[in-house]
């Protein structure tokens, strides 16, 4: 009984180590996403305001296209040396970040150099943020049994919601407790702040994880993984980031991209952006704990059709009803894409796991899935930006958003399904 005790308790132990560290990064991204038009005119200060939230984006974007890095780095840190290091340092590499930036002097104080700080801070997280998500579903997938493999690793990505879901609606708190120029000129800082204790949290949580029996028990290689990986195990890295594609558009677009849109194109208040936002976040958290578990019924193939299919066919619509002044229609929409993404998140995040063998586990799945990320997912933002006003169509991010669908289709026939199997070896 008491053994029985002791394993339910490392195995909780074990999820919430796992989980926490993307909760931690993807609330930074939520805060910085957030705050993006604050920090453009803080940062960038232009008398364009388009500019200058251009601006912003393109440093959200500068942290991505480092995440690749950072995949390989911490991949290599985990297929090494142990699942545990690598998750332990990507968690302090993204509170360091965090805690830095809510210190930040502005461009009003040191001029250019601002700008420079925040662009080398951005890239810091990004490398940090490159070997997390792999890693942690890694590690969990590890110490799955094969009939809950797929519940057991949705939950960084249920972990990243959360921290979405506290990014938004912290903003949203101070955004409506303060005045809009208090907000603007020192309140925008405390979610950062407090994205310091966050970090603090996960780390110790992060002391006490076990290491994977998988990795101790690998036959380890004498090349380094990363060579390995891309010599021996390309076609799955070209999978991975073909399946994550919609879903890394998707969530920028639906949870980071929106905010702007719905304030500087449907002129919402930023207060009633925020709500919607948040809101659809919470809708999202149940349907990628169902969605889960049915993957572990059904397989993960049905999972990725259903989004990819839903993509291409729903998007129009949907965006059809954000692009609204209503607020139950705006959030109807963003709902709807809720359900939609909740489903493509519990589909892949064990399909990344189940392809790959344990000695390259971590670099493969983190140079597919940040490759995705760094080129299509963090530059969503800038190229929806860029689109808007370019094409001065309203729907064009919809477009972008259907056209990556249709490639992760493609992708989704052309796999064999993985979900009851034995990891490979």
């Amino acid at each position: 009984m008491v053994l029985f005790i002791s394993s339910q308790v490392i195995k909780q132990r074990n999820i919430i180590s796992g989980a926490i560290g993307n909760t931690l990064e993807w609330y930074d991204f939520a805060v910085y996403g957030t705050m993006a038009p604050i920090i453009g005119k803080l940062f960038f200060p232009s008398s364009d305001p388009f500019t200058s939230l251009l601006a912003a984006f393109a440093v959200l974007a500068v942290g991505y296209i480092a995440r690749p890095l950072g995949g390989v780095l911490l991949g290599h840190m985990a297929d090494k040396m142990g699942r545990k290091p690598a998750l332990i340092c990507s968690v302090i590499m993204m509170g360091a970040g965090t805690t830095a930036i809510a210190f930040l002097p502005t461009h009003a104080e040191i001029g250019s150099m601002a700008a420079i700080l925040l662009i080398i801070l951005r890239i810091l997280q990004g490398l940090s943020v490159g070997g997390e998500y792999p890693s942690s579903i890694v590690f969990l997938a590890e110490h799955s049994s094969i009939d809950k493999r797929g519940f057991n690793t949705s939950w960084p990505m249920f972990g990243s919601v959360i921290g979405f879901l506290l990014g938004s609606a912290i903003c949203s708190l101070f955004s409506n407790l303060l005045s809009a120029d208090a907000f603007q000129a020192w309140g925008w800082r405390i979610p950062f702040l407090i994205g310091a204790l966050i970090a603090v949290c996960a780390t110790l949580f992060r002391r006490h994880m076990t290491e994977s029996s998988s990795f101790d028990h690998a036959k380890p290689i004498d090349t380094i993984p990363f060579i390995v990986a891309i010599r021996d195990h390309w076609q799955e890295i070209l999978q991975i980031i073909c399946l994550s594609l919609v879903n890394a558009v998707g969530f920028y677009l639906l949870w980071v991209y929106a905010i702007s849109y719905l304030t500087e194109q449907m002129h919402v208040s930023t207060s009633n952006a925020l709500n919607i936002n948040t809101l659809s976040l919470i809708i999202l958290l149940p349907v990628i704990t169902f969605s889960a578990i049915l993957s572990d019924k059904v397989g993960r193939k049905p999972l990725l059709y259903f989004v990819a299919l839903g993509a291409l066919f729903f998007s129009w619509p949907l965006w059809w009803m954000m692009h609204h002044h209503n607020f139950w229609m705006i959030l109807a929409g963003q709902a709807g894409f809720s359900l939609l993404f909740g489903v493509g998140y519990s589909g892949l995040s064990a399909v990344m796991v189940e392809i790959l063998p344990t000695k390259v586990r971590c670099s493969a799945s983190g140079i597919g899935y940040n490759l995705c990320m760094g080129i299509f997912g963090g530059t969503t933002p800038l190229v929806a930006t860029y689109l808007l006003e370019r094409t001065s169509n309203d729907f064009s991010p919809a477009y972008y958003l259907m056209a990556t669908a249709v490639l992760s289709l493609v992708v989704t026939f052309f796999i064999t399904e993985t979900a009851g199997k034995a990891l490979p070896d």
